[in-house]
């Protein structure tokens, strides 16, 4: 009898010992099963996903170079290109990659730090937005207000409204997580995930419902003066004087460029929507939870697909690419070239 009662506590030691070993932090009670490995079908899904953040860093890189080093590209409209694609870029270098590897792992770095790295995403989510408000505030006074454009937003202007939005950015994250910074692991049902709430009516209106009216707002006024101006074009061609050309011609390009940024904004609006639609129905949004991670991921697909957005629609943005590949920008006087 004692020889089988040994042998069944044996046993049972064992049985803790192999469960607890399948937990991230065994010697803890209310420690977190460690995830399942990964299946063949999901280590695809990770490859392609790993791809699209390789992708999304070097397109913005692309842009990042071909916007900062030729000067004739040194415009209020593409300087918020440019601040665009700074966000898009560490999305795809830091964020999507760690994204990625924490999927199927424990967190290990406590509580606190996983409060700051939810802030990192949250940061450049944020500028994103403030970068596309912008965006459509030039291209309403580049459309609305032709004759004052130029004066109205010069290159210190618009450097102080992107500066502002990034600062705008950072102080409006850390209030949003005010809460997750005083209690860190509040959210957490157990030891080994990292999870963050921040769920409030005030984050959907500053985030998504006041961006968007703007948005919105602005496109539909440049569109039907677009419109407009476009009618007027083609009523008066056989008469306009050669001066009265190159004007029009010039408000061709402003139309193009709206029409371009028109599809930068609508691309922009598939992305996010899912996301605060679901935040606007009053569930709790648990940043770090498999529910949530697809419509988080398709956020960070909207940094994909910007300068593709680019490469598409501007000419510019081709040629510089045959120019940064080819390495012809390390040629003296080639910021110089003529790329428009």
């Amino acid at each position: 009898m004692k020889s089988q009662k040994k042998t069944s506590l044996l046993l049972f030691s064992l049985g803790m010992q192999l469960e607890r070993v399948d937990h991230c932090f065994p010697q803890l009670n209310l420690s977190c099963r460690k995830p399942d490995p990964p299946h063949s079908g999901a280590v695809l899904i990770y490859i392609l996903l790993a791809f699209i953040s390789l992708l999304t860093a070097a397109l913005n890189l692309l842009v990042i170079i071909s916007i900062s080093h030729f000067r004739q590209l040194h415009t209020p409209t593409n300087l918020l290109l440019l601040s665009l694609a700074v966000s898009d870029f560490l999305v795809g270098l830091v964020v999507m990659p760690v994204e990625i590897l924490l999927t199927k792992t424990c967190w290990i770095l406590g509580d606190l730090m996983c409060v700051l790295y939810y802030m990192i995403p949250g940061i450049l989510i944020t500028a994103s937005t403030g970068n596309i408000v912008l965006i459509s505030v030039d291209r309403y006074l580049a459309i609305c207000d032709p004759l004052h454009y130029p004066t109205k937003l010069t290159l210190k202007v618009a450097t102080i409204c992107l500066l502002l939005c990034w600062i705008y950015s950072f102080v409006y994250i850390i209030i949003i997580m005010n809460e997750n910074l005083k209690q860190p692991g509040k959210y957490i049902s157990c030891y080994g995930e990292c999870v963050v709430n921040i769920t409030g009516a005030a984050d959907i209106a500053v985030s998504f419902i006041i961006p968007i009216t703007v948005i919105i707002v602005l496109y539909m006024r440049v569109f039907v003066v677009a419109l407009s101006q476009a009618r007027a074009m083609r009523s008066h061609i056989a008469t306009v004087s050669l001066k009265h050309c190159k004007t029009v011609k010039v408000k061709k390009s402003e139309i193009k460029a709206a029409r371009t940024l028109g599809v930068l904004v609508v691309v922009y609006l598939m992305c996010y929507c899912p996301y605060y639609c679901v935040s606007l129905s009053g569930q709790n949004i648990l940043l770090g939870s498999s529910v949530v991670g697809f419509m988080i991921f398709l956020i960070y697909f909207n940094s994909c697909l910007n300068p593709i957005i680019y490469a598409i629609f501007y000419p510019w943005f081709k040629k510089t690419i045959r120019l940064i590949v080819t390495l012809q920008i390390l040629q003296p006087g080639s910021r110089e070239a003529q790329i428009l």
